[in-house]
């Protein structure tokens, strides 16, 4: 790998991070190079920098341009490729969480509302059902609350994670108010009438 120290381990890491999430371990390092990266890179820069072969580059790109990870570019004059990742960590959060979804958590909830079209033949269809319905109304639910997130610009994003435990609290508070008091418990009530 030819890289400075600091970078290396940025870039090495970002590939063991990739294989626990699912992406080949090059495909990861090819992100963070690019992330870190101060220009847009050839592959043949990537390569060299990398110390991986240029198929195994290729393909990398090819994948990273499928989640919509990277852009690819072009200067004046010259007739090579140029990649980039996209600058915004907010604009890369969204891609990758909205990927995931599209790969992932869409096919799921299809999966599910079939099976939630399905009239059970027993009663041990009928809980396995039930537990489904469960999985899917709270699947459905964190998919209509991410959509909501999508919509916030960036800078509500931060103001809304900088709130932390203070929302739970506000929450927790609003609970309360609009709940009133606890009743007292039915002999408390009983010994204060006596």
């Amino acid at each position: 790998m030819d890289l400075p120290p600091l970078s290396q381990a940025f870039v090495l890491h970002f590939g063991e991070m990739g294989s626990r999430w699912g992406i080949n371990r090059t495909v990861g390092q090819i992100y963070a190079v690019l992330f870190i990266s101060a220009r847009p890179l050839t592959a043949d820069e990537i390569t060299d920098r990398l110390g991986v072969s240029r198929s195994n580059v290729s393909m990398g790109l090819k994948e990273l341009s499928s989640w919509r990870l990277v852009r690819l570019s072009h200067q004046p004059g010259d007739r090579r490729d140029f990649y980039t990742a996209p600058e915004d960590v907010w604009a890369i959060f969204k891609t990758l969480a909205e990927e995931r979804q599209r790969r992932e958590v869409d096919p799921t909830l299809s999966m599910l509302r079939d099976a939630l079209l399905e009239t059970p033949d027993s009663p041990e269809e009928r809980h396995a059902q039930a537990r489904m319905r469960e999985m899917h109304d709270l699947i459905e639910q964190l998919t209509d609350w991410f959509a909501e997130v999508r919509k916030l610009s960036p800078a509500t994003l931060e103001k809304l994670m900088a709130l932390g435990t203070t929302a739970t609290k506000l929450l927790d508070m609003k609970e309360r108010l609009l709940g009133g008091p606890a009743p007292a418990p039915p002999d408390a009530a009983a010994g204060e009438t006596r």
